[in-house]
């Protein structure tokens, strides 16, 4: 499934400070007996966002009009820990995310993210509180992700700090490929080897 394609995006964030947010969080575990990819939006951190009545919680940051619309969300410290689920992910996407900022990340949430189209920036937890006390001071301030330059931005103040993402995958993001893309379009170099290989 390909993408959109992701070049240098400038966005309001959502504001999710805590810490060691995990995959059943992101997408309860009740919600991975689809046989289709639909709804994981609704359901993205269902258990935090609505009451047993289904209402919305007023107090959590992703139901709040101030931050609506944002393609960012900033998290706390080990975003993504927990089980292995890709439904995380795509719930990350379908909710209309493109990027996720966090000081660390847990290793297969991470590598999850970067195959379903979405950006998780890795940056130093000084750098982390920075954004957040910036989203604190006004909901609306933007930060800027440029994927080519491996930088991230705080647009008001010009304080960057650069992240680090595998070439192969970085590729792939810039050009809105999954794992299949990228091999569909290498098809005819792979014809081409595969005929001079010997049997």
């Amino acid at each position: 499934m390909a993408y959109d394609k992701f070049g240098v995006l400038t966005s309001t964030a959502y504001p999710l400070p805590t810490e060691n947010v995990d995959t059943d969080q992101i997408i309860p575990a009740r919600f991975l007996k689809a046989t289709e990819r639909k709804d994981f939006d609704i359901n993205f951190f269902r258990d935090w966002r609505y009451n047993a009545d289904g209402t919305p919680k007023a107090d959590f940051p992703l139901n709040q009009e101030k931050y609506a619309g944002s393609k960012i969300l900033v998290g706390g410290s080990n975003f993504g820990s927990g089980s292995s689920r890709e439904h995380a992910a795509w719930s990350v996407y379908d909710f209309g995310l493109r990027c996720v900022i966090s000081s660390a990340f847990a290793d297969i949430f991470k590598n999850n993210c970067l195959n379903v189209g979405v950006l998780p920036v890795q940056v130093s937890v000084e750098f982390a509180d920075k954004l957040f006390a910036a989203i604190e001071a006004d909901p609306k301030a933007a930060i800027k992700v440029d994927l080519p330059n491996q930088t991230v931005t705080l647009v008001a103040t010009g304080e960057s700090e650069s992240f680090v993402i595998n070439g192969y995958k970085k590729g792939n993001m810039l050009n809105g490929f999954d794992d299949i893309d990228y091999l569909k379009n290498i098809e005819e170099e792979i014809t081409v080897f595969a005929e001079k290989r010997p049997f």
